[in-house]
């Protein structure tokens, strides 16, 4: 190697600059804008639909404080929208983008495609300790069950991560197997739980590990803003060393990258945000996945576009599957989760043999 390209290579790993394959696309602010419209539209449709029969400008004008004063239904379309409708949907919305941005930082974290927050036991983690509180504790404050779902979660992963630490690393491939494993178990010891619990507590429970965002309100609106608003950023500042780490240990630790400290501390995040949509929606699968995949194929594999665009299709996502589960029984509902699932197995199964190629 010559000594010009030495002497580019040192200031390139002193000034940690990306390399160009890892360049923010410039397709991310157009990709951004359609899928803001596209979510908008989503929600009109998604607030419209419903027993109660509303247009989509009536919607608008609603959710704009435009609705005249005089008009003859002005009460009863400011009490379903603002009540019953916009919560859940807003639910529905930030549900789906945590799940979306953790799931795009387990695949940056494991180097690994098909990773999502439950394949490291984080969600199998959350739901056990949820149950659990739920079971025993019988009527939950809200803000408690935030707090039990990370506490199962965090204990899950430092558990896969002790049990995959070696030679003073924790190797991606040994943080999935043990992760897989360590699920399986607690989504056995769930049903355990379940076994004893009181038959309405129980009911409830199963309802919740379906997933779903019936009945929300606005206080699950406010418990989930106070972790987003604090995890969100968190992720997005992260978003250089989750470059770096896709190149490999190695690679990163010569760009300066604590690689173990940064790892860990992502896992956190990660966490955070997967356990925070749990104990308000439940154990909801696939979008994690789906989000993060399809959005890099859009905006390319650079962190600074990955993360928020991930976030925004992940809340389209949901509030797509939201409205499909409402739509496709009604004036029945099937569970967000269950539409999650029908989505986002198929789409794992093309992945895995895509990947196996």
């Amino acid at each position: 190697m010559s000594d010009h390209s030495l002497r580019s290579t040192w200031i390139t790993v002193r000034s940690r600059r990306l390399p160009v394959s890892f360049k923010l696309d410039r397709r991310v602010p157009l990709v951004a804008l359609a899928l803001l419209i596209l979510t908008l539209i989503i929600l009109i449709v998604s607030i419209n639909f419903g027993a109660y029969n509303m247009t989509p400008w009536d919607v608008v004008q609603t959710l704009t404080g435009t609705l005249p004063a005089d008009h003859p239904n002005a009460r009863s379309f400011i009490l379903v929208v603002h009540t019953f409708r916009l919560p859940r949907i807003l639910v529905a919305f930030l549900v789906g983008a945590a799940l979306a941005t953790s799931g795009a930082i387990m695949q940056g974290i494991t180097r690994n495609p098909l990773a999502e927050p439950g394949i490291l036991g984080v969600t199998a983690g959350a739901g056990f300790a949820a149950v659990v509180v739920l079971i025993l504790l019988h009527d939950v404050p809200l803000n408690l069950l935030p707090w039990a779902a990370f506490g199962g979660a965090i204990l899950t992963t430092a558990l896969v991560y002790g049990l995959a630490w070696k030679a003073g690393s924790a190797a991606p491939v040994r943080l999935i197997l043990i992760g897989v494993a360590i699920a399986a178990v607690l989504g056995s010891l769930t049903t355990f739980v379940l076994i004893f619990g009181d038959i309405r507590d129980v009911q409830q429970a199963y309802v919740w590990l379906t997933g779903s965002v019936y009945g929300r309100n606005w206080d699950h609106v406010r418990t989930l803003v106070a972790w987003l608003v604090v995890l969100l950023p968190l992720a997005f500042l992260s978003a250089r060393s989750l470059n770096a780490l896709n190149l490999g240990d190695e690679v990163a630790t010569g760009f300066g990258v604590g690689v173990e400290r940064q790892r860990a501390l992502l896992l956190v995040i990660s966490v955070g945000l997967a356990s925070a949509a749990v104990s308000i929606a439940g154990t909801i699968s696939f979008v994690g996945l789906i989000a993060p995949h399809i959005t890099r194929r859009l905006v390319g594999p650079a962190h600074e576009g990955l993360l928020p665009i991930s976030a925004i299709f992940g809340g389209a996502l949901l509030l797509l599957a939201d409205l499909i589960g409402r739509w496709v029984i009604a004036p029945s509902e099937l569970p967000i989760g269950i539409i999650t699932a029908l989505i986002g197995a198929p789409y794992f199964l093309f992945l895995l043999v895509r990947y196996r190629k």
